[in-house]
């Protein structure tokens, strides 16, 4: 009962954006499992996520929302709000990555570790996505917050890469979205701490979900990561929900504006 007490998200809602896969589904089932109502936001289906949680024995349901449309979150949010009657947790999941060089030399082999020469439109693209959408997500369930008196809990999705610069890939706008996010994170803690709103973010490593492997990511790239792990290996989805369950229950009380980094040593290295 003590670690309920502590642990426990009983009575909670919690929205998980980008929940239809990889990380954000299992974080989506671990918030379930102990006791949130989640709501899984992505701009795609979330039916296996769903399903997943109730076989668990947990209550989901989904929202179509695009987290870089402020039209769309604030539709998506007051659907929440008209179904669930509260907001008491975020966990903002959806991101994306290129892996291009900001410049291509002529003639110049990339060796299967990169994609080619990012465009400044695929620049905003990421920023758009990683950063952006995560404060327009987070402004939209602060106001709900704060107007209905929840002392809530904002995890922003952040990475090592915004600590540490990944080799041998280049990508250059998903480092920079993520140091943006940290600081992004510090910024909204202070901002909204006399409120009881806590707002933290969340640095893994390297993530062994279908999105690190082959088609996605070439073996040759898969190859050059594997010296580098001080663990031998990429971190699995689960390893990242104890984390997750700290900062969105009680238990991180009194942590905000915080960073944890879970990347099995990388960044020490």
């Amino acid at each position: 009962m003590y670690l309920d007490e502590i642990f426990g998200l009983s009575g909670k809602t919690a929205i998980v954006t980008g929940g239809g896969q990889g990380i954000g589904q299992v974080i989506a089932v671990g918030l379930a499992k102990a006791g949130a109502e989640v709501v899984i936001c992505c701009r795609s289906g979330a039916d296996e996520t769903v399903k997943l949680i109730e076989e668990a024995g947990g209550k989901a349901y989904f929202v179509k929302t695009d987290v870089t449309d402020e039209a769309s979150v604030k539709a998506a949010v007051d659907e929440i709000i008209e179904r669930s009657g509260k907001i008491d947790i975020l966990f903002n999941n959806a991101g994306a990555c290129y892996h291009k060089k900001a410049i291509v030399l002529e003639g110049e082999d990339l060796g299967g570790m990169n994609d080619g020469e990012a465009t400044v439109d695929e620049w905003r693209r990421i920023l758009e996505v990683n950063l952006t959408g995560e404060y327009i997500m987070s402004v939209a369930v602060a106001r709900t917050m704060i107007a209905k008196g929840i002392k809530g809990s904002i995890i922003n999705m952040a990475s090592m890469s915004g600590t540490i610069v990944n080799i041998p890939q280049c990508q250059a706008s998903y480092n920079a979205s993520k140091a943006g996010v940290m600081h992004m994170t510090k910024s909204l803690a202070i901002e909204w701490a006399d409120y009881g709103i806590r707002v933290n973010s969340l640095s893994p490593g390297y993530v062994g979900t279908p999105m690190s492997q082959p088609p996605f990511v070439s073996q040759e790239l898969l190859d050059a990561w594997a010296p580098l792990f001080p663990l031998h290996r990429m971190a699995k989805p689960e390893e990242l929900i104890p984390a997750v369950l700290y900062l969105a229950s009680p238990a991180s009380g009194y942590t905000t504006g915080s960073d944890i980094i879970v990347d099995g040593g990388y960044c020490c290295v």
